[in-house]
């Protein structure tokens, strides 16, 4: 794989190289989303030290009610999902006109999905036994790493949705508009099931109807079923007005992350709330994608969407536990930097200064770990279908748990968590065997 000194060079001969007809605008809403949620995520995770040293976590949207109504631009999953339809139709179809089997390419994508993960499962299988042993506080190793490994909930719904990529691709093809019609109301139906029959676990099937129903629209996109201006801004305006009735006038949080509220949790699980963001979102930036294929044709533009591109899964992954990196590297100075009260003047002022370290600490590990993003060529005939599936199941199940239990419990260390999506990517299929190499 390409080591960290390499990538630059590496990027500007592929930025260099890019094929005219590709679409540029795909990668730059990628990299532009990628880089609003890890902003995101470091304003909203608003740690801070009493006058006892005492540690907290304030959530800034619990502190701050007027930043609820921005998390309609913050919470940019939606763009992910519209992105990655019009990626994944795209590959879907290219191998089907090669033959390509369902299985090669499924494995193929989690190849590029699932590997850069397998460095963090192996940070935390290491780290969290090892702080135990030495003294650390089952319970503030949960607390940190539930908070650090939250994101894998994201990677864990995307590999569903790719793996149903296929048969959400052929629904679009023989329904077009109606099947993203029926995904809404099916959407719907489940939030409706879940909330009345106070059935959470219902509620959590949403994951795969909610986010299947965005990646709708990036076959939409893709089609040019959306090339026309109306259409593009009916997107908008459904999107919009469907939201403000059920959050404003609805039961509905009006934040699209989750809060410790008594109205319906947008996050936790996926509410059909999102849909209709992801309506609203890709009504907005495929509106303005006249101007960003300008802004984007620019080398110095389309070189940076590249480079972030070329390490996204990475930056993904790794932005909060440099956090909570961060956060134990102050606590073992007394708290410094971490005085400040959030939502405060003094703690705004510090937010530029704590970004820029947290930026160097993230491409510190990205620079690390990036180069299981850029898995060698797989020359290995298509495997059994059921093996790729079966990693799909594992990886996801574990992602699951370690993003809702965190890697201890009742004051036991759950040091075999984090080996659960690696087994599934050694099972499945998806690492290559002993003496092939992983790495280019």
């Amino acid at each position: 794989m390409t080591s960290a000194t390499g990538l630059l060079p590496r990027a500007a001969a592929l930025a260099d190289a890019t094929p005219e007809d590709r679409n540029r605008v795909v990668d730059l809403l990628r990299a532009a989303a990628i880089l609003v949620v890890v902003l995101g995520h470091w304003l909203m995770a608003a740690v801070y030290v009493d006058r006892d040293g005492g540690l907290h976590r304030a959530d800034l949207l619990d502190l701050a009610s007027w930043t609820h109504p921005l998390t309609w631009v913050l919470q940019v999953m939606p763009v992910f999902f519209l992105v990655g339809g019009y990626a994944n139709g795209l590959s879907w179809r290219s191998a089907r006109r090669r033959g390509t089997p369902y299985a090669g390419w499924l494995r193929a994508r989690l190849r590029r999905l699932v590997l850069p993960v397998l460095p963090l499962m192996a940070f935390w299988a290491v780290l969290a036994p090892a702080a135990h042993a030495l003294g650390a506080d089952p319970d503030l190793l949960r607390i940190a790493s539930r908070a650090s490994l939250v994101p894998t909930w994201f990677l864990a719904a995307y590999v569903v949705v790719v793996a149903l990529a296929p048969l959400t691709l052929l629904a679009w093809e023989r329904l077009g508009w109606w099947a993203l019609g029926a995904g809404l109301a099916l959407g719907g139906l489940v939030d409706l099931v879940s909330v009345r029959g106070d059935l959470l676990a219902v509620g959590f099937l949403n994951y795969v109807v909610v986010w299947s129903t965005v990646h709708l629209l990036g076959y939409a996109w893709l089609d040019g079923r959306l090339a026309s201006t109306a259409r593009r801004l009916a997107l908008v305006a459904v999107g919009l007005g469907v939201l403000w009735v059920l959050t404003v006038h609805g039961p509905y949080a009006v934040s699209m992350v989750g809060l410790s509220t008594d109205e319906i949790d947008n996050a936790y699980p996926t509410r059909v709330t999102q849909a209709f963001l992801g309506l609203l979102q890709a009504g907005v930036v495929l509106t303005l994608e006249p101007l960003l294929r300008r802004l984007v044709a620019h080398r110095r533009v389309w070189l940076a969407t590249v480079l972030v591109n070329g390490r996204i899964m990475s930056i993904y992954l790794w932005h909060l536990t440099m956090l909570g990196v961060l956060v134990a590297g102050s606590m073992a100075l007394g708290g410094l930097g971490l005085h400040g009260r959030p939502d405060t003047g003094g703690w705004w002022a510090t937010r530029p200064l704590a970004f820029a370290v947290l930026a160097l600490l993230t491409a510190g590990a990205v620079a690390l770990v990036g180069r299981f993003e850029s898995p060698a060529p797989d020359p290995r005939p298509a495997p059994p279908v059921l093996r790729p599936v079966l990693a799909v199941l594992g990886v996801c199940a574990g992602l699951g748990a370690l993003a809702a239990l965190g890697i201890a419990k009742d004051g036991a260390i759950l040091w075999y968590l984090p080996l659960v999506p690696v087994a599934a990517c050694v099972l499945g299929g998806i690492v290559r065997p002993p003496g092939q190499a992983e790495r280019r």
